[in-house]
Formats: structure tokens, C-alpha cells, sequence
């Protein structure tokens, strides 16, 4: 069995990673740690698991377990790596962005590889390290990454994507109250968003010579949890032919499926599943790219990256059906 640790163990990521791993077959949770709520039970916390797990939030980690999850604010796995040493065998898989972009991924001798397994899957078997992408990073590479492989996105991409509100974490704040949230829409951080560098990363790997702009506006939805993102670009391919180089970039990922139908955010909702649709209209591409942001976006993508890690097949315990209605 797997020994867990989970970091940060209030938040939304952290009750995600609970509710997928206390199920998982290889794996046994040794701690959640918690400094405002430790003594008390994870229920507390995360309501979802009233019944399902006799366990209590700690103050104290142990520095031994196989794997470690941290799920701490941005910019904050740093510092508490500073501060808690743990053993040279216990592998490392950060949810924040700290160690995401190519100019932060060397920490202390660690060397940390960014968890998109559609495109490093070799590297991430060997590693200890993990960078876990964002929510809105892996849907956009997701949906683009087809294109870069073939040296297909030479013109602006212009991005339009909505995400649900546990993607500004469990913290309050205006724009996450219900009352703001309910029946209610924005933009944020228009051309500016974070996830925008490490998106820009994860394509110049497939097409070096990428250098054109991501318009990208991220939204704000009325929903809990879930993205749907639209992109379109400039194509001459067919159709067809693009459908074929989706298809056959994503034949041996278990959790990528590609359509020309309309697609419906609720059909990833609570799963590991992107789902990719397709259309075309004159010389336009239209890419819809749907994630759940809780569990591709984050906690299940890095419970994918664990299973990589550890030899196992990478859909372990991540089979997940949709909420469907």
C-alpha cells in the first residue's frame, strides 16, 4: 500500500483527494494535516465524508509516508517545504504553482516536473517531483495540444473559459458569495492569468517555434465546479483531418475523449475525464474543451501523476462516472 500524506487538508483540493483516495486499492491515507482544525474530524471540514472515514485532522506530519500531496495556497509550498524536511524516498506532488513555469522547477536539489501526463508521462515515471498544472492550464493545453504537435497554431488563439466557484478556493471573498455568485457572471484577470506561462510552456514543447498570442478571458460561473472552455484559431486543415490528429494524439490517454458533437459541462463533472469537440466553420477552428477543475483540474490529475509515479496503471481509482443530471 501507498502511505499519503495530505497537506493543507481543509480546502477544496484536499476533500477531493480524500474522496477519491479513501477508495483507491493501493492506497491508505496516513495523515491529513491542518493546523486550524487539528483534533477534529475530517467531517468537519468536508461534510461529503460524514460516515465514510473515521479520522481526524493533525498538527503533526510524518515526515516517512510514500507520497505527499500538498494542497496550500499558492505561493506557499515553498515555505512550509523549508520548514517540515521529510524523507528522501517520499515523493512530492505540489497542487499550487509554485514550481509550475520552467524557471521555478529546480527547489533544494528537488527537480519538479510538470504533471501534464498527455505530454510527460515519460518523465513523470521517473521523477519524485511533481508540479500539478492548473485547472485552466489543462483544459486550454489539452484543447491546443493536437495543434502544436503539427505545427498548426500559427495565428492568435482567442480563449473564452468559465469556471466554477470552488476555483477560488474555499476561502471567502465578494465574488464568491452566494449571493454575488447566484444568477450572476464576470470576467477576471482578462489577457493576464496566471496559467497563461505555463500554457505557453507546455506548447512550445510540441511546436518550438510557437510565439503567437492567447487572448485568453478567464469567467466566472454561477456553478460549483466544472470549466467549459472555447477556443478558436486559424486552420486550413479539414474537419476530418483534424479530428483524425486529435484522435490519434490522445488514442493511449484514458481520460481524453474527442467529438464533433455539442458537449455539455456535466458530462466530466466529478470525473478525470476532458472531453474535446471539434468544428469547423470556413478557415475557423471552434475547440470546446470540458474538466471538472476539482478533479482533472487538480486533485485527480494528481492522483493520475501518483499512479505514474508508482507504477500502477494511471486510471487506478479514478474511475469516476458523471453526475449526468
Amino acid at each position: 500500500m501507498i502511505n499519503v500524506g495530505i497537506i493543507g487538508g481543509s480546502g477544496y483540493t484536499a476533500g477531493e483527494l480524500i474522496r477519491i483516495l479513501m477508495y483507491h486499492p493501493k492506497v491508505n491515507i496516513d495523515f491529513v494535516y491542518s493546523t486550524t482544525n487539528a483534533g477534529k474530524p475530517l467531517s468537519v471540514a468536508h461534510h461529503d465524508l460524514m460516515g465514510d472515514i473515521e479520522m481526524n485532522f493533525t498538527a503533526e506530519i510524518n515526515p516517512n509516508v510514500n507520497v505527499v500531496f500538498l494542497c496550500l495556497g499558492h505561493g506557499k509550498s515553498i515555505s512550509f517545504l523549508k520548514e517540515n524536511q521529510f524523507a528522501s524516498h517520499t515523493k512530492i506532488i505540489d497542487l499550487g504553482n509554485d514550481f509550475r513555469l520552467n524557471k521555478d522547477a529546480h527547489f533544494e536539489g528537488k527537480d519538479f516536473v510538470y504533471g501534464l501526463p498527455e505530454i510527460n508521462k515519460a518523465e513523470i515515471k521517473k521523477t519524485n517531483y511533481i508540479a500539478n498544472p492548473g485547472c485552466f492550464a489543462t483544459a486550454i493545453q489539452l484543447a491546443l495540444l493536437p495543434l502544436a504537435k503539427h505545427n498548426l497554431l500559427n495565428n492568435d488563439v482567442h480563449i473564452n473559459a468559465t469556471t466554477g466557484s470552488t476555483g477560488a478556493g474555499v476561502g471567502l471573498s465578494e465574488t464568491s458569495h452566494f449571493s454575488w455568485r447566484n444568477n450572476n457572471m464576470s470576467h477576471y484577470k482578462a489577457f493576464e492569468h496566471q496559467h497563461l506561462g505555463e500554457i505557453g510552456e507546455g506548447l512550445v514543447q510540441l511546436q518550438d517555434d510557437f510565439d503567437s498570442e492567447l487572448l485568453f478571458i478567464p469567467n466566472r460561473g454561477d456553478f460549483p465546479r466544472g470549466i467549459f472552455a472555447t477556443l478558436y484559431t486559424l486552420c486550413d486543415d479539414s474537419l476530418e483531418q483534424l479530428v483524425a490528429k486529435y484522435e490519434d494524439f490522445y488514442k493511449n490517454e484514458p481520460f481524453v475523449t474527442v467529438t464533433t458533437t455539442n458537449i455539455n459541462m456535466k458530462q466530466v463533472v466529478q470525473t478525470n475525464k476532458c472531453i474535446i469537440s471539434l468544428l469547423k466553420k470556413g478557415n475557423r477552428v471552434l475547440i470546446t474543451s470540458i474538466i471538472d477543475n476539482l478533479t482533472k483540474g487538480a486533485s485527480g490529475q494528481a492522483i493520475q501523476n501518483m499512479n505514474l509515479m508508482f507504477g500502477l496503471e494511471e486510471s487506478t481509482g479514478l474511475h469516476l462516472k458523471p453526475i449526468g443530471f
